[in-house]
This record gives C-alpha cells, structure tokens and sequence, in this order.
C-alpha cells in the first residue's frame, strides 16, 4: 500500500479530485487529502473527508494539526505527492518557490516525488508565464500527466483540461514503480480465476473465483519489471494492464495455454481450477423433466499445478500454488505442497464468514521447505505485492532465467 499526499488547487476540476480519490482508495492506496482555501468553493472538505477516510488539512497554522502532525512531517511521511487539479497560480507558486498557505509550504517543505495534473483555461496554459513555469518544475524533477485537449467549463475549446482519474492513476502508479525493477529481464507466469467446465450451452461447473488476487499478483510482479503471461479464466476481476492476456474458459485449455507459455522463470498458480468435468457435455440444453434427474458422469481435470511442478526439462525455477481451504488450512496446504511438488503453497482460509473469496481482502499462510509463515490480513494488492518481493528474491538467489543463462 502507498501513501499518496493529495492537494487539491482551486478549479472547477476539483470535483474530479473526488472520483481520483475513490479509484486511488480501490486500488489499495491511502490517501491524506489537502484542500486550498479556493477548492472549498467547488467541493467541500466533507467530501473529500468521507471518499479518503481520513481528515482534510486545509489551514497552516491549525494547532490541532500542527499537535498531531505538523506540516513540515505531513510533507514528507507520502510516497508521492500528487497536484490534482494544478492551477495556473499553484503552478506559479511552485516556480517561484512561494510558501503562502499549506499547499505551497508542503510542496517547498517536501523531498517527497511530485506529480502535477495541471488544469486551467487554455489561454492560461499557453501563456508564456505558465509555459515558463512549466519548464521550470519539470526542470525541478515534478512529473507531469496532462492537460488534455477538450472543451472548458467556460466555453472555449483547447488544451486545459485535468486529465480524466484513470489516467491520472496510471500515472501514479508509474510514479510509484521503484528505481530497483528486481524482475526486469524475467519472465513470470500467472493463472489466475476459475474455470468453466460446460454441462450444457447454458450450465457449468466452477469455483467461487473473482481472479482478484491473480489479477494483483500480476501487477505487482509487472512493477518489479517481469515479463507477465496471464493465463485467466472468466473472472470478474479486469486483467492487469502490461501483461500478455490468454483467456481461457477450461482446465484443458487453461493447461494447453500454460505449456505454450513455457519456459519461465517463475510459474504462479492463483487460478481455482474446477476439480471435475462433465465427460460428456450435452450440445443442447438439458431439459428439466418432473421427477427425474439428468444422470452427469464426471471426470478429473488435469492437475495443472502438478504437471508443471513435476516436468524434467523445463520445470520454472519457482513453482508456486495456492491452496483455498475451509478447515486445517496449514496442515491441508503442507500436504498438498508435498504432494504437487511445487516449491511453495500460498493457503488461505475462505470458510464463510471469512469474506475472502470474491472480497478485497486476503489472509495467507505461506508454506515453504521451511515450514509455515503466516500473513496478517491486509488487502489483495498488499499481498500481492509481499509475494511479488519473495519472487524476486527468491529468483535472485537462483540466478537462472528461463533459458539458463546467467543475469
């Protein structure tokens, strides 16, 4: 989970700081919201406050705030700084060094990075001022996301715009990747969601998966700069943007996208592959009838999991697979850890009650050779990402990537 420090400027943009800190919330990151005085005037600190959980900083010399934090740390405990919207008098502060209100004392007071995501009227921003002032904080280090180019609140038409939220969050999350990209150079492949094992046109066989945690995993391993080949069956959960997708539907197929994957440095099993199949699955919908059951013959799926772990010549160096479990978890995932061969079991406990299949949440015990090591509860991102950090090292102290060679 990241810190992100938010200023909202004063601009009719400001509402879309909203929605920015409802997407920046979904994707696992804290957010500490401040508001200049001019941002009142377009959307109140209660807002703001109910969508971060947490309480807007708005005056400098507030004694309460200084007492509990005081804005010289206030500046500085973020992983980044975000402007959002960045005006034209933000900006201009920002250049010249000014420290006038909490926004601007933040921003000179900070060591923290800083993304702008300027907005004004496209007058403004084409002004030689701004566009000095531009040069001057990307000369300073800020990153930039934006303007777009669209019509203005106050009728005229051209670059101004703040950047929609999603595009400012993938510039966030840019910002966010580390200097150190441990996986850079691997390639680390995923499954992920449940299968369907068709009955019917109209009926399956599956598990509850919303392929959330595969969908993290991914991401986090593709922060760390691994080359990502996503297997996914139909999950709810979108895939990881950067990653090479398959979409698959069966075990079979899934197994037939996997081999074709092959070789990788690091193979993870997050997918809740259906045991069973219908031997025969009808080509028409079966027809309820009064009295009487259809009769469904059903077979075992290929052990995907297994087949992998247990290959001769081109087993990946770390074969990982999860283990979702109602009761004993540990001792279930030991055994089954011995017995599909793979180097680590990631296990979990998705008993009702415990909301973890198809939440955000996850609780996982690890288990290696060296026994079990269990997880608090934190979100699905949060485990990803501690996954993603033992694959890397995990993979660097073997030293191999997929085709053998050294790094």
């Amino acid at each position: 989970m990241s810190h992100i420090l938010l200023i909202i400027g004063g601009g009719i943009a400001a509402y879309k700081s909203l929605e920015l800190i409802r997407q920046l919330s979904k994707a696992g990151h804290k957010v500490t919201p401040v508001m200049t005085e001019s941002a009142g005037q377009f959307v109140t600190p209660l807002s703001v406050s109910a969508l971060a959980g947490k309480k807007v900083h708005e005056a400098l010399f507030d004694l309460t705030s200084e007492a509990e934090m005081g804005h010289i740390r206030l500046s500085r405990v973020a992983d980044l700084v975000v402007v959002a919207p960045a005006t034209a008098d933000m900006m201009a502060k920002m250049a010249q060094g000014r420290a006038s209100d909490l926004a601007s004392t933040l921003l000179l007071a900070t060591d923290t990075p800083v993304l702008i995501a300027p907005a004004m009227n496209v007058r403004m921003w084409d002004h030689p001022a701004t566009r000095r002032n531009l040069a001057t904080l990307k000369a300073d280090g800020i990153a930039v996301v934006g303007p777009d180019e669209g019509e203005m609140a106050c009728g005229e038409y051209g670059p101004g715009r703040m950047s929609e939220p999603a595009a400012i969050l993938a510039a966030i999350e840019a910002a966010l990747l580390p200097a150190d990209r441990p996986l850079s150079g691997r390639h680390v492949l995923v499954t992920s969601g449940p299968t369907h094992e068709p009955i019917d046109p109209v009926r399956y066989i599956a598990n509850r998966s919303s392929g959330a945690q595969g969908a993290a995993i991914a991401t986090a391993l593709l922060r760390l700069g691994a080359r990502v080949t996503f297997v996914t069956g139909p999950a709810s959960a979108p895939p990881p943007e950067g990653a090479e997708i398959v979409a698959v539907e069966t075990a079979a197929e899934m197994l037939a996208a996997v081999k074709a994957a092959l070789p990788a440095d690091a193979a993870i099993f997050a997918a809740a592959v259906a045991d069973w199949r219908v031997t025969q699955a009808s080509g028409r919908k079966i027809k309820k009838q009064a009295g009487a059951l259809p009769g469904l013959s059903l077979a075992e799926n290929p052990d995907i999991l297994a087949r992998v772990a247990g290959m001769a010549v081109g087993r990946p160096d770390l074969v990982v697979g999860f283990a979702a479990e109602t009761d004993d978890v540990v001792a279930h995932a030991t055994a089954k850890r011995a017995r599909k061969g793979c180097d680590w079991i990631v296990a979990n406990d998705v008993s009702p009650g415990t909301g973890i299949m198809g939440g955000t949440e996850n609780a996982v015990t690890l288990i290696t050779e060296e026994g079990a090591e269990d997880w608090p509860r934190m979100a699905k991102r949060a485990v990803a990402e501690r996954l993603a950090k033992r694959v890397a090292e995990a993979l660097a102290a073997g030293g191999r990537t997929a085709s053998g060679g050294r790094v």
